[in-house]
């Protein structure tokens, strides 16, 4: 059986309050999942930058079928 670490209540609660601005009533309604999802904290990739954009064009560049190229 595995022991989940308990949540940092106080720290979620001014995350979701102070920092994101969410009423009492919107805060509780949320799961902590998806609070840290609001708060970009759920380990997925920002906005996409010019660096990335670009690598990802080099990587994967634009071809017409049937073109010459």
């Amino acid at each position: 059986m595995s022991v989940r670490p308990a949540l940092d209540w106080p720290a979620l609660m001014r995350l979701g309050l102070r920092e994101l601005r969410l009423s009492p009533r919107e805060f509780w309604a949320l799961t902590p999942v998806e609070l840290m999802i609001m708060a970009g904290l759920d380990g997925a990739p920002g906005p996409l930058s010019r660096a990335r954009l670009e690598d990802l064009a080099a990587r994967f560049p634009d071809i017409v079928k049937g073109a010459e190229q």
